[in-house]
């Protein structure tokens, strides 16, 4: 693996840990060159079915974009780093366990609406906002009232 500080091709491992949850392992490496020490994710290379756009278009799954969009939902709300990657993971177990080429983006919508319920109900309430495009207040006072019973 080539070091991200100087580009050296020679790094070597120092250090291996397995994730607690046994999902991922954790390399440590330092460059023969620089010295420097940097960390590795190491995870299985699964294939996550394609998403079909509402206009129609196929893009290729993204982890980060789901992450990006379930944070911008969870922003300034007490939920830890590690609950929010404990949900994108039950989200990625239900899309590989369909066994789907395709799966439309609402339906990783409500995947997501249905994390993010058990996770912080503001977060839920501002996703949801966003995700089903009210057309008008009362509707979204029928969220509101949803999430209050």
């Amino acid at each position: 693996m080539k070091c991200p500080f100087c580009s050296h091709p020679d790094t070597q491992v120092v250090e291996t840990r397995v994730a607690e949850d046994g999902d991922f392992i954790r390399r440590r490496r330092q460059c023969a060159s620089c010295e420097k020490r940097f960390t590795t994710y190491e995870r299985p290379d699964v294939n996550f079915p394609s998403i079909v756009k509402k206009d129609g278009r196929r893009i290729e799954y993204e982890r980060s974009k789901l992450l990006a969009s379930m944070n911008l939902a969870l922003r300034k709300r007490p939920v830890s780093t590690e609950q929010i990657d404990s949900a994108i993971e039950r989200i990625e177990e239900k899309l590989l366990n369909l066994g789907l080429r395709e799966i439309a983006s609402t339906r990783i919508g409500e995947l997501v609406m249905r994390e993010l319920k058990k996770l912080d109900k503001v977060a839920y309430v501002r996703f949801a906002s966003v995700y089903r495009n009210f057309e008008d207040i009362d509707e979204f006072k029928l969220l509101v009232d949803e999430v209050r019973k």
